[in-house]
């Protein structure tokens, strides 16, 4: 105040207030808080993609990656369409699709599975039916089968990788000459494919005369199975479904 006064032009002086004589201590101003700004737009910018992470994982689900066989998963379009009926077993343990009656089949029915007659080409017979493992695994299933049904069949070779119902099984192609024949006429083609779960073997056969596949007469690529039938057996082989299995 004293050089305010003494100066009346105001040189050097700036205009204030009047203070009481006495020591004053001046607060120190803090500056800018830079890295708290920029710790906190980190923090926000963490947790919005946290969150949008969270989002697109309920919005797009990542596939389901399957290991097939035997988790095959399901068609990625939807369910595939039904052209063939189906049978159910009595007691709900399977089902498999067969061929429609009055087409090249004659079917017939049990509680035990179905039977096709086919009547055009070779003709032959085709069983899709179950039978109650009892702690047998497919392959001796599919021996006593043969057994006691083509007692004198010969295997011919095995299916490889032989799948039934899309559940891993045998499979097993035979010849078999009825007793008392020795000619190719009466020559007896047999092929037989099981899979067996929850101690219930379905099982999927045909026989029929010996046919000789070639390139100009078989199913296209080339085919050991030498059976006519076989042609029109692999879409059967595949509808097996045992009880709890997803539609597919």
């Amino acid at each position: 105040m004293t050089d305010v006064m003494q100066n009346p032009d105001g040189v050097g002086s700036f205009t204030g207030y009047a203070m009481p004589v006495g020591p004053y201590k001046a607060r120190r101003q803090r500056g800018p808080a830079y890295f708290v700004t920029l710790g906190i737009w980190v923090i926000v910018l963490v947790l919005a993609m946290m969150a949008l992470s969270v989002v697109a994982t309920q919005i797009n689900q990542s596939p389901v990656k399957y290991r097939c066989p035997p988790e095959c998963g399901r068609p990625p379009t939807g369910l595939p369409v039904a052209t063939n009926p189906r049978y159910f077993a009595p007691d709900g343990s399977f089902s498999v699709s067969y061929p429609a009656p009055g087409t090249a089949y004659d079917v017939k029915t049990d509680d035990t599975g179905v039977t096709a007659e086919l009547n055009i080409g070779d003709g032959g017979t085709l069983r899709l039916f179950s039978q109650p493992a009892r702690g047998r695994d497919a392959k001796t299933v599919a021996a006593d089968l043969l057994g006691e049904m083509y007692p004198d069949a010969v295997t011919s070779y095995e299916l490889p990788n032989a799948i039934l119902g899309y559940e891993p099984g045998y499979g097993e192609v035979a010849d078999d000459w009825p007793k008392g024949t020795s000619t190719d006429a009466d020559h007896l083609r047999i092929l037989i494919v099981v899979a067996v779960k929850n101690d219930l073997a379905l099982i999927a056969g045909a026989v029929g005369p010996f046919h000789q596949f070639g390139p100009d007469d078989g199913p296209g690529p080339p085919s050991p199975a030498n059976l006519f039938i076989a042609k029109d057996m692999g879409k059967y082989v595949n509808s097996f479904m045992w009880r709890g299995d997803p539609p597919r």
